[in-house]
């Protein structure tokens, strides 16, 4: 179980309204709105607690949004075009402002951005009570010259996808990460991902001004 925070279930929506409506109508918009925060919280009430003080569980709460407005829509919202929803949501309406802080093109962006994941991960070995529930974030170094790499084999999103019948929309949570990339002038390049059956999801990050990364 995670603490409920209803910030989220309730910012969300806000900034979504435009995008579902023009995918699905107002009739269908309006129902997963009002039955998606009581799906919401019973998903935060089921999830595996990974600590309420962990940095990576705003990645839950974000998630768990566009699933609960998925499930709360009772088969209505079909995944490709939720997938033109969530992209709109995060690149299109104010949430843009808040995403692309760190520009990976700068001097110290490749630098910055490996930084952040590597005290996700000093967070997660320090708290071994929390080992086999949260991301296990690991670094490979060797594998490229340009941009940084990382991969976890355990997502405390999909082991609840699996376990409660989300597997179905979690590769559209899956691609906030191409998305947020993007934001910070970036390229996700990527071969796996636990929610397509992948061992791993792996992140090689780039600055978009590179071409050919090596």
């Amino acid at each position: 179980m995670m603490p409920y925070k209803s910030l989220y279930i309730r910012l969300f929506p806000v900034f979504m309204k435009k995008y579902m409506k023009e995918q699905y109508g107002a009739y269908i918009t309006k129902m997963a709105f009002r039955n998606a925060p009581s799906i919401y919280r019973d998903m935060l009430w089921k999830v595996d607690d990974i600590g309420a003080d962990n940095p990576m569980a705003g990645n839950i709460y974000m998630a768990f949004v566009f699933m609960a407005i998925w499930k709360a829509a009772d088969g209505k919202i079909d995944i490709k075009s939720y997938r033109t929803v969530v992209r709109n949501t995060v690149t299109k309406s104010f949430l843009r402002k808040f995403i692309g802080k760190n520009d990976l093109n700068s001097p110290d962006g490749v630098k910055n951005g490996k930084e952040k994941m590597l005290r996700m991960k000093e967070w997660a070995d320090s708290h071994p009570q929390y080992m086999g529930k949260t991301w296990d974030i690991n670094f490979d170094d060797s594998l490229h010259r340009d941009g940084f790499f990382y991969y976890f084999t355990q997502c405390p999103i999909n082991t609840f996808a699996r376990k409660n019948g989300y597997i179905e929309v979690l590769p559209v949570c899956c691609e906030l990460d191409h998305i947020l990339t993007e934001a910070s002038h970036g390229k996700l390049i990527r071969k796996y991902t636990l929610a397509t059956d992948g061992n791993m999801c792996d992140y090689w990050i780039v600055p978009d001004r590179i071409k050919e990364p090596q």
